[in-house]
């Protein structure tokens, strides 16, 4: 099947009217794969929503990218546009806005650099881009140190290593050599991402690791011997052996000094952000694999210091999996914290900001979006597109909307697979696709009566 957005170029964007798809789809009619896509759907998915589990060992739909199809274009809705910033942006992931309104992005593979796209005077498009520093293997997360409006340092975190280099506003190019902050995190296999954030005092820093595995069917090894002097020097529900400081969301002081566990059982949080009225720490999470088209379902939460989210040995609260080496932990089954937001499994949420700009309509101001990469282990596939999570006093609300969709094409092909959000100076979203190598622009004016 065709993709149901291929009938209209990019420069004659596909909207959606305000009247369309706003109804609000709850429980088993919250699932859906692309073809149920369309922006303006709310959907609410929660932890009595969870399917059972079955064997999907042998399911695997991997998405084949193509380059965009003549006619392919993209949805979003009434009032909002999607047009290109930058392309030819190579393995495009994280970006990150300076304080002087620079765009940076790292492109981890196979580029291995962090780039630098100089916004046009009217936001539009990148007029100048700058490769700041290169030669790194797989850079991922990107954050500013001092938190405000004159950084002294650009951090980038990659597979075994946080490094950061010197820098000023303006600068396009890395003034100096990186000098290397943290060189304990642990190498393969599986998940590599690495993100990175500051605590608005800038006195912490926060690292994400995902587990070396789906679910730890041959990483963890005999459990300790001690578990309780284990868990007391790594937290409660860490995992052990190749697992060792892994799912987990780790805090160093700058420096990359006093390392601790703030929070376990994640398994991967490739968009690790920090809220920018509360302070508080979220995650958008890929959850496990392998237990069908429909479970686990992926998620968006906050992250409770000294929380345990459930991998490997239980899901979205007391939903326990039997796969893990080592045996079953039941002293962990009430222990499991539910996330705040429960996404359709399999959509690989990966980059997440928050709007706290002023272009976007007041009603979505203070809200997280998400791009979602897209799957691979289920029949259909569903995610490759960006999502909005509502947010109420400064708490998401439990649901989110379809916002940008269209990367799909047909059942096999994509052309776009979304890795990052960000909300430039000017208020506009930005997002980034690896699949193409496109940053994408979204930008809102009030339609006309």
């Amino acid at each position: 099947m065709r993709s149901l957005y291929l009938s209209v170029s990019l420069s004659a964007l596909c909207v959606v009217s305000a009247a369309q798809a706003q109804s609000l789809r709850t429980g088993k009619d919250a699932y859906g794969d692309w073809h149920s896509d369309a922006p303006g759907v709310m959907r609410k998915i929660t932890a009595a929503d969870v399917q059972a589990p079955v064997d999907a060992s042998g399911v695997a739909n991997r998405s084949k990218v193509v380059a965009k199809p003549e006619n392919a274009s993209l949805a979003t809705m009434d009032g909002f546009s999607v047009t290109p910033f930058a392309k030819d942006i190579v393995g495009a992931r994280v970006l990150r806005v300076a304080p002087n309104g620079d765009i940076f992005v790292s492109q981890s593979r196979p580029e291995g650099k962090v780039s630098i796209l100089r916004p046009s005077k009217d936001g539009s498009k990148a007029e100048v881009v700058s490769v700041f520093a290169e030669g790194m293997k797989d850079p991922y997360g990107i954050a500013f140190y001092p938190p405000g409006p004159k950084p002294k340092w650009v951090y980038v975190a990659m597979e075994g290593k946080i490094v950061r280099f010197p820098y000023k506003n303006g600068d396009l190019k890395a003034s100096g050599a990186p000098e290397t902050i943290v060189d304990d995190i642990i190498v393969g296999p599986s998940h590599w991402t690495r993100d990175v954030a500051f605590s608005h005092d800038g006195k912490i820093m926060y690292v994400a690791v995902g587990s070396g595995s789906n679910v730890a069917t041959d990483t963890l090894g005999p459990r300790p011997a001690d578990m309780a002097a284990f868990e007391k020097s790594h937290a409660r529900g860490s995992a052990w052996g190749k697992e060792e400081y892994r799912s987990n969301v780790l805090t160093y002081s700058p420096e990359g000094k006093n390392k601790k566990v703030f929070a376990t059982g994640i398994r991967n949080c490739s968009g690790l952000m920090i809220h920018p009225m509360t302070d508080e720490v979220y995650c958008a999470t890929n959850e496990r694999d392998l237990l069908g088209d429909n479970t686990p379902p992926d998620y968006v939460t906050h992250v409770q210091k000294g929380g345990f989210y459930g991998w490997p040995w239980f899901y979205i609260g007391a939903h326990e999996d039997n796969r893990p080496m080592g045996g079953g932990r039941p002293d962990l089954r009430d222990k499991v914290i539910v996330p705040d937001v429960l996404l359709q499994p399999h959509s690989a949420p990966l980059g997440m900001a928050f709007n706290t700009g002023s272009m976007f309509p007041a009603s979505m101001r203070g809200d997280a979006f998400v791009a979602l990469h897209g799957s691979w282990n289920r029949s259909l596939h569903t995610g490759y597109k960006i999502i909005r999570v509502p947010f109420k006093h400064n708490r998401p609300e439990g649901v989110y909307q379809d916002f940008v969709t269209g990367f799909t094409a047909g059942d096999d092909n994509v052309w776009g697979r979304p890795v990052d959000v960000i909300f430039a100076k000017d208020g506009s979203m930005l997002f980034s696709e690896d699949g193409n190598g496109v940053v994408y622009r979204v930008s809102y004016s009030k339609p006309k009566k």
